[in-house]
């Protein structure tokens, strides 16, 4: 049996004594362990498990749409400026791709993590030490990539919605920025109020969003059944995308060419591959069998997998159908983006369906008034789009940097989170000057080097588990076709490896210095100890004596080093013979986790007493016993150490990156942060 007792910290009561003196900071830092908001929740104390309100598996599919479908508002325009006539067929390549290598690859994802972690947890799990801290800082540069290019281009998209809308266009045209700008601020200010109910809103968007997008695209492909050429467009039509076809651009009707030209241009349009690490995310949320447990929700895995492959129908018919009748019934120069000559001046403007093609077809099919009630549901999803992406952000801070040590205490709440975010949103917008296709390739980049990495975990994790060969290289296939589709888009269009290495950098100096920042924090977060030890506690509080401990670095752990030790320690600190003394020993699980539980386990070896400590640094863990040992037994301990010689600055180095170190000062600076008072803190002793 263990006994669970919460590990103090003073710095945390010392932050919250300085957030009752300001009213600022006390609303700033609201919910320091913040609760669960938005779409995607997180825990306790960054560990992103909680207990969250499940519903039902279909309604959380359109939690995962408002990110998944609501690309519809601009892929198919992205999709036809990047393979003119090929469109469809690219189109079809990445249908395939999604059926066939997402949706498995993902449903091996969730029964891997089915509390929602995703891809990047299974490859910390795979990768030990710091090679897998380093490699995971590396992936959440791509994933702020990612969710931050998610608000920006669904903000900007939204724009192209307002502003191209018959009703608004005298008013808004020129302003692009400055409407995309505020709309990622009406973002910010929901966020900053505090963000609650999320799927009932999303269930009410996507279906009313999928309704309008039904009527557009069933309208286009009667138009194409029933007319060579369509009414509103003379000129278009099936005869003319044919002669399209039969141009040398295009492959001049050979269909190897065709095949090829098709799938060198379906990297472009990734970005209708983005719902899959959204539809792992928001797994709690997922209502499981009455039968699930935390260890083994078998139900809920199940249910996911249904949301991930009807998510994935839905919008690979969505996708054909939209790409074939944007491609067919709308002119060519529709599409195009707005071209500026070496000083920046616009000298054509962008084509009407540019950012926009389903919209610009339900206002020539049905007219002005249907036309607006598609620009709002449209601007409503992409909203709620960046809406997801924020909660994403909160989400993954909470989760992972502070847990390695790597981001300030105050991360773990909302506000100045989303504060930083919004700004970098602003920023990113500023520089792309709100365009669509200006963004699409650092969002395609973020959503493919996601799904390669997960891709590869999977196929490491097949690996490591020596499943069926054929199941390994089916894994492995995927993974090199998604290699090589980040490949083609980084080569094509480098805008997102460029954003991803900015927030790469940033995240990973941050971090170190956070690292640094806060080594001499006690970072326990709770004291688990066995009866074992209880028993050894028991005995040192009926002794009148004080409590005497000595940290020993464990070898043969045999009576001989006991005796060594306990010779050398009383001989260089002048104990008495029948002084009693108390060792401890600390095992460190992994130097590169940041706090954890401190594990006590109590063992006798032929009368020598002797605590066993797992902690993730010696220094703090001897500091973090010491203060327990007091507690429990009402004694000022008293640890005994040995100077250690050598270079401080290589000391400094070794305890940074494997918990080591010159351990007595660095234990007595640990003890002095955690323990203000002179008086109760645990004494050391060193001796040359």
């Amino acid at each position: 049996m263990s006994s669970v007792i919460t590990a103090p910290d003073p710095k945390e009561a010392r932050a919250k004594a300085a957030l009752a003196r300001s009213p600022f900071l006390r609303w700033l830092l609201a919910g320091y362990l913040p609760e669960a908001e938005g779409p995607h929740a997180h825990g306790e104390a960054g560990t992103g498990q909680q207990h969250h309100k499940t519903h039902t598996w279909w309604q959380v599919v359109c939690l995962t749409g408002v990110d998944y479908f609501s690309t519809l508002g601009y892929q198919p325009g992205i999709a036809a400026l990047a393979a003119g006539a090929l469109s469809p067929f690219a189109t079809l390549i990445l249908v395939l791709l999604t059926l066939f290598g997402a949706y498995p690859i993902y449903s091996r994802v969730a029964a891997e993590s089915p509390h929602g972690e995703g891809s990047i947890s299974m490859l910390e799990g795979l990768l030990k030490w710091w090679q897998g801290k380093l490699f995971v800082l590396a992936l959440l540069g791509f994933v702020a990539t990612d969710f931050v290019i998610t608000i920006t281009l669904s903000a900007a998209d939204a724009t192209a919605h307002i502003v191209e809308n018959p009703f608004l266009t005298h008013y808004t045209e020129g302003h692009e920025v400055a409407i995309t700008l505020l709309l990622i601020g009406l973002l910010s200010a929901v966020f900053l109020k505090g963000f609650k109910e999320a799927v009932g809103i999303a269930v009410v968007l996507v279906v009313f969003y999928l309704g309008l997008n039904a009527l557009v695209v069933g309208r286009g492909v009667i138009e194409l059944f029933h007319a060579t050429s369509t009414p509103f467009n003379a000129g278009t039509g099936v005869s003319e995308w044919v002669k399209r076809l039969a141009q040398p651009a295009f492959g001049g009707g050979n269909p190897l060419l065709m095949a090829g030209i098709a799938l060198l241009a379906f990297p472009k349009l990734a970005l209708g591959l983005s719902g899959f690490e959204t539809g792992v995310a928001v797994m709690p949320l997922v209502k499981g069998n009455p039968g699930d447990t935390e260890e083994n929700p078998k139900g809920r895995v199940i249910n996911t997998r249904k949301l991930l492959l009807t998510a994935a129908l839905i919008m690979s018919v969505y996708l054909i159908l939209s790409s074939v009748i944007t491609t067919i019934l709308i002119p060519p120069a529709q599409f195009a983006a707005a071209a500026v000559d070496g000083k920046g001046v616009e000298i054509s403007a962008k084509g009407e369906a540019n950012g926009r093609a389903l919209a610009y077809l339900a206002y020539e099919f049905f007219g002005k008034g249907f036309g607006t009630v598609y620009d709002i549901s449209t601007v409503a999803i992409l909203w709620f789009a960046g809406a997801s992406a924020m909660a994403g952000l909160l989400n993954i801070v909470p989760r992972y940097l502070p847990r390695y040590g790597m981001a300030p205490e105050w991360t773990r709440a909302n506000r100045p989170l989303v504060l930083i975010f919004t700004a970098i949103a602003f920023v990113v917008t500023i520089i792309f000057k709100a365009g669509v296709d200006a963004q699409a390739g650092a969002y395609a980049t973020g959503v493919l080097v996601l799904m390669t990495s997960a891709a590869v975990a999977v196929t490491i994790a097949a690996a490591r588990k020596k499943e069926s060969l054929g199941r390994r290289y089916f894994f492995g296939i995927i993974a090199a076709v998604f290699a090589y589709t980040t490949a083609v888009n980084v080569y094509e269009r480098p805008d997102g490896v460029k954003i991803a290495s900015f927030f790469i950098f940033t995240i990973v100096a941050v971090s170190l210095l956070s690292r640094v920042y806060r080594s001499l924090e006690l970072r326990a977060e709770r004291i688990i100890i066995d009866d074992s030890a209880q028993r050894l506690l028991t005995i040192a509080m009926r002794q009148k004596d004080m409590l005497r401990v000595v940290p020993n670095a464990p070898e043969s752990r045999d009576v001989r080093e006991y005796a060594r030790e306990e010779k050398e320690v009383r001989e260089d600190h002048g104990l008495s013979p029948d002084a009693p003394i108390l060792f401890l020993e600390v095992y460190i699980r992994d130097a590169s986790e940041f706090e954890g539980d401190v594990r006590i386990r109590g063992v006798e070896i032929s009368g020598y007493r002797v605590l066993r400590v797992d902690a993730t640094a010696i220094p703090n863990g001897i500091a973090a016993t010491l203060l327990y040992l007091r507690d429990a037994t009402g004694k000022t301990p008293h640890a005994y150490f040995n100077w250690t010689e050598g270079n401080p600055f290589l000391f400094l180095l070794r305890y940074l990156l494997s918990g080591g170190g010159d351990i007595a000062p660095v234990t007595r600076e640990v003890l002095r942060i955690a323990e203000p008072d002179p008086k109760r803190r645990p004494v050391i002793h060193a001796a040359m």
